[in-house]
């Protein structure tokens, strides 16, 4: 296997680690899918997140009262493809195991892993449609601050 296909293997499979592994992660870590404990810890965890929030945007009850179920169901939307990234990932593994290189069956794959996440992609930004018609414009410009601060502390530059 040459370095270019190594480098789109790694690609793949990082891209839609990331994009679909990272909401799934944050529906178990958050919603508490991954067992009794976790689901005391997630749910706490997922609270302080919106408590965090609410008062970044200075959200009203009535607010909060929206927001909380749109977050949780779009989190339920999101966790099942978590499942599909790992099937993707156990087939990319199956196929530069084989004896032969399937480029076709390759091919697939990596476009199967781009449809997942363009379909979280999507979800996420129905929900941030979501969450931004339930505040304020200000609340909107307040929120779009703080994202921005977070992106540049976690080291994204574009």
């Amino acid at each position: 296997m040459s370095i270019f296909n190594r480098q789109t293997v790694a690609a793949f499979l990082l891209g839609s680690t990331l994009v679909v592994g990272v909401g799934a992660f944050a529906v178990e870590r958050h919603m508490g899918m991954g067992g009794t404990h976790a689901a005391i810890d997630a749910g706490a965890h997922m609270d302080r997140m919106l408590k965090h929030l609410y008062v970044e945007v200075d959200a009203t009850d009535a607010q909060k009262a929206k927001i909380e179920p749109l977050v949780k169901a779009a989190m339920a939307d999101i966790k099942p493809l978590h499942q599909q990234v790992h099937q993707l990932h156990t087939q990319l593994i199956e196929q530069m195991s084989a004896a032969a290189i399937d480029r076709t069956a390759l091919e697939t794959t990596r476009a199967n892993g781009l449809a997942l996440a363009d379909q979280a992609s999507k979800r996420i930004v129905q929900l941030l449609a979501d969450v931004g018609d339930t505040l304020t414009p200000a609340q909107r410009q307040k929120l779009a601050a703080h994202l921005s601060q977070m992106h540049g502390r976690h080291g994204h530059h574009g």
